[in-house]
């Protein structure tokens, strides 16, 4: 269907254009791979691509660095890793269980300034064609080839691949001039609250990463190479960039969204208006919002031409909400059109609930449509590491759930559902440091991965963790210390560790049991003498829950009291009596201590509950669960 070797330059360019009618018509060759019913049934691997494995499996480059740096230690550059050695991994990937693969972005970044550093991919110079760094041999060509090549691999697995995209900005396609010179980037309140049209003038970058001053504001109509400036064509123009110099909070406004670069990073204007600007020619021919329809066909490019199954979207927030819901509903339409039902959007809400509501589906904007599908579970990201390490109150959990539960009162749905609107996780590359590091007892991962797989939500599990990857050391600059090249570390890829084995039995135990993808959830007291139950509260308790589904409970229990000499905990969790009053036998299916056995289910007819909120204490029956835990234990219990 697709030409090799074509260069689109435009979103008009017959080649694009034909792919996306194609696509329009569901006559695509061959045909796209389906997408899953529910993406609850998935699990998500992250993984950089420079980061995660090189085909010819060399030394990753930072290690000849000048001077040299030794394997695990920061690096902020380029250090090799390519899109067929992520093919050459996707075995390895299929045995840990995965069933969806978040590859880092591959469009082709702005060069050569900052072409070393913006290895991870969020700096788009061109928002068509794919990074050549990525291909084996470092042309584009075999990078377009063996990316459809990767895809078409993960999907004879049956593993989807989601790519991760940016709508906020582009990468340093010009500098700033101000006083007398130029600039890559600034920080100034009087030029954000400026009246439009008074934005400082701004120098377009050449390929060798140098701003012309001939280029200042408009580009010549012709004689552009494919690294200068920004392409496609339809975006180089200086009034679809904000150019106001680097934003001054992350605090998003009331019904707002946050203006400003993001550092050296340009932000795109995706909400300009056509109309309000008096721009007949660019409505007749891009639309009313001229940025967005660009994103909306590069990126259904991109869709048609090499079958993604998913976008996770970076920096959502910086975006008008408004924008960010027709995004959405533009993409799900066009999938749809060319046989993906269930085409997933997720994106990166660096925010509270609230926050997030403003953008996904569930709380999108009034109007046609629903936005995007999901977002990244900060809320619960920003409790979860530390209550596994003992470090958090365990309430603060259940917390996370009861303000998302308040948040779907006015919705369809049951809180059973709510997972399908968040991509769970511990860790990312945008973290000072990955949930394991070097001082972490390896109980407290597994215990957090325990959690992790049975939560509500979709899990997305960040590349290495498996291989036990702690970080470096030092960590700056920043996030450098959570991005170590897997591929370099001895036997980086083994699959009989500790951690890779938990992962696997998690896997598989959570595709076993649906109520850990789909069942309601219920945060259960405990009882340490069979007679009066609670909540468990405060750093190092029992995180205590249960997921139900259509009658089916299963029951997790973890005690997130560190070692240090801690005597194991004995006692009993609730179960539903109605449920029980047959007592059932469940049996440890998970253990991340290797505990194995089975117990039965008490019934307790004089039971105390006290309540959480010193009220006075409720007596009634209980059904309840005899557990015994070590320090950092967590266990999955499963009725037989």
């Amino acid at each position: 269907m697709y030409v090799q070797g074509a260069v689109p330059t435009s979103i008009d360019d017959p080649a694009v254009q034909q792919l996306l009618l194609a696509a329009q018509r569901g006559t695509l060759t061959p045909t796209p791979f389906p997408s899953p019913a529910d993406w609850r049934d998935v699990w998500i691997y992250f993984l950089l691509i420079d980061r995660f494995n090189r085909h010819d499996g060399q030394a990753p480059l930072g290690t000849k660095a000048k001077p040299p740096v030794a394997w695990g230690a920061p690096y902020g550059f380029r250090q090799g890793g390519d899109l067929k050695g992520v093919r050459q991994k996707l075995s390895y990937l299929a045995e840990l269980g995965v069933k969806a693969i978040w590859l880092s972005p591959v469009l082709k970044n702005a060069r050569p300034a900052g072409w070393a550093f913006n290895y991870h991919g969020y700096g788009a110079q061109d928002f068509l064609n794919v990074d050549e760094r990525l291909g084996s041999d470092g042309t584009r060509a075999t990078a377009e080839t063996e990316l459809r090549a990767l895809v078409d691999g993960a999907h004879h697995l049956g593993i989807y691949v989601i790519l991760d995209i940016v709508l906020n900005h582009a990468g340093r396609v010009f500098d700033y001039v101000r006083g007398g010179g130029t600039v890559d980037q600034f920080t100034d309140d009087g030029v954000m609250q400026a009246p439009a049209g008074q934005e400082p003038p701004i120098e377009w970058m050449n390929g060798l990463g140098l701003p012309r001053a001939d280029w200042t504001n408009v580009l010549p109509a012709a004689g552009l190479g494919g690294d200068d400036a920004v392409w496609p064509t339809d975006l180089q123009r200086a009034d679809l960039f904000r150019r106001r110099g680097e934003k001054l909070s992350d605090q998003v406004p009331t019904g707002g969204f946050v203006s400003g670069d993001f550092g050296a990073m340009r932000q795109l204007v995706v909400e300009y208006d056509a109309d309000a600007a008096g721009d007949p020619l660019l409505r007749q021919r891009r639309g009313r919002y001229p940025v967005l329809d660009v994103l909306v066909k590069a990126y259904s490019y991109l869709i048609a031409r090499y079958d993604f199954d998913g976008f996770r979207i970076d920096t959502v927030k910086y975006v008008s909400p408004s924008m960010v819901q027709q995004f959405g509903n533009a993409v799900r339409e066009f999938a749809l059109g060319m046989g993906k039902k269930n085409f997933f959007t997720f994106g990166e809400i660096y925010d509270d609930e609230k926050t997030i509501a403003a953008f996904v589906g569930r709380n999108a904007p009034a109007g046609e449509g629903f936005g995007i599908d999901a977002a990244l579970d900060f809320p619960l990201f920003f409790q979860l590491p530390a209550v596994a390490k003992g470090l958090a109150p365990v309430e603060s959990i259940a917390g996370v759930y009861q303000v998302r539960k308040d948040a779907e009162r006015s919705q369809l749905s049951s809180h059973g559902e709510a997972g399908q609107y968040f991509v769970s996780f511990l860790d990312n590359h945008d973290q000072d440091a990955r949930v394991r590091q070097p001082s972490t007892p390896a109980d407290q991962v597994t215990l957090a991965l325990g959690a992790l797989f049975t939560l509500p939500g979709i899990p997305s599990l960040y590349y290495g963790t498996e291989q036990e990857l702690t970080g470096t050391q030092p960590t700056r600059p920043q996030y450098e210390g959570v991005r170590e090249a897997l591929w370099g570390k001895p036997h980086a890829f083994d699959t009989t560790g500790a951690t890779v084995t938990a992962i696997k039995q998690l896997a598989a135990l959570r595709a076993g049991e649906p109520a850990l993808r789909f069942g309601r959830l219920y945060f259960r007291p405990v009882s340490a003498n069979g007679a009066d139950f609670g909540s468990s509260r405060g750093n190092g308790g029992l995180l205590a829950y249960a997921r139900i589904l259509s009658g089916r409970e299963l029951v997790v229990v973890a005690n997130c009291q560190g070692d240090g000499g801690a005597a194991p905990w004995r006692g009993f969790v609730a179960v539903d009596l109605d449920l029980n009053r047959t007592p059932q036998t469940y049996r440890v299916a998970f253990s991340n201590r290797g505990t194995s056995g089975a117990g039965t289910v008490a019934l307790i007819s004089s039971a105390v509950f006290w309540d959480d909120h010193d009220q006075p204490a409720t007596p009634g029956s209980a059904a309840a669960l005899f557990v015994a835990l070590a320090p950092g234990e967590i266990q999955i219990l499963a009725p037989e």
